[in-house]
């Protein structure tokens, strides 16, 4: 097993503790002990990363630890660029904050979760699949099922004693089958769905892997062309799967509920209502709902 370690220099105001901890609530990522950790998938082989800060929320800086078989020098540069990318660590808040100081809800969020920033899936597949997990269900049920999937159809680690595992691959799932997926506490038609994004993800045709040059409206477009993927589904994908600043996942229970709560006095709140409030957040929507979210999670009033 070899062991690399190099260093990170996130894009400051950057709270590690904070974004990590966000990171860990929505995958397999884990944070324990101020410390960071995910198995990574580079394609060709499998690395364990490791972060933990040595830096400060205005001049940050993580330590990356890093452990496979075989690794190389461009491993390290593969790793460390995907750490960045799941840990949200290139992205600049400044922007989003000099527009939220007019907002003074949104500004008083920014004050408490200063430096979070938002995180994301290793890939478009994994945003879907985590989506179509979390439809409907409680979250700690959304957790077990995510394990079990992981656990079945992820690549797996055996490292210093302890078993990680990978996401998994798209072909994983699609060699199953529904009937299989349902065996992970799945209803049929989430195990239809789940089995037909993989399917997806290996189609050309489909273009899931060329979405990313597509503006956000054509990718949702494309994205609710599919089974189970409504426009809540890809609007997180949008947040999570491909870093876009400006999604909103109209139709969240847990986003009127906190804008209720925030903004609205208690008042039951519509979709339309959080749009037309939304307004004054953009071209930033996705970084005030992860801020939202993050209110919601510490129980902000």
């Amino acid at each position: 097993m070899d062991r690399a370690t190099t260093t990170m220099s996130p894009v400051p105001p950057y709270d590690f503790e904070l974004t990590a901890a966000f990171q860990s609530r929505y995958g397999l990522d884990s944070m324990e002990g101020g410390v960071y950790s995910r198995l990574l998938d580079l394609g060709d082989k499998l690395v364990l990363a490791t972060a933990r800060s040595v830096g400060s929320i205005n001049t940050p800086q993580l330590e990356l630890r890093l452990q496979g078989e075989g690794l190389r020098d461009d491993d390290v540069e593969r790793s460390t660029r995907q750490v960045e990318w799941l840990l949200g660590a290139t992205q600049d808040l400044l922007p989003f904050y000099s527009l939220a100081a007019s907002d003074p809800v949104m500004a008083g969020l920014v004050e408490r979760f200063y430096g979070l920033h938002p995180t994301h899936t290793a890939t478009l597949f994994e945003a879907l699949v985590l989506g179509v997990l979390g439809q409907q269900i409680a979250a700690n049920v959304a957790r077990i099922i995510r394990t079990l999937i992981i656990e079945q159809f992820g690549l797996s680690a055996a490292i210093d004693g302890e078993t990680y595992y990978a996401f998994p691959r798209p072909d994983a799932i699609w060699a199953s089958s529904p009937d299989v997926l349902r065996m992970m506490k799945l209803t049929q038609r989430k195990s239809e769905y789940i089995h037909g994004l993989a399917g997806a993800a290996l189609d050309p045709a489909t273009g899931l892997n060329a979405l990313g040059d597509l503006p956000d409206e054509e990718v949702v477009q494309r994205l609710v062309s599919l089974r189970g993927i409504g426009k809540w589904t890809a609007q997180w994908a949008l947040i999570r799967g491909l870093s876009r600043p400006n999604a909103l996942p109209l139709g969240d229970l847990a986003l009127r509920r906190v804008v209720s709560r925030l903004y609205f006095d208690g008042q039951e709140t519509t979709d339309a209502q959080v749009e037309a409030l939304a307004r004054q957040w953009e071209p930033h929507r996705t970084y005030a709902t992860v801020y939202l979210f993050t209110a919601l999670r510490y129980g902000v009033e």
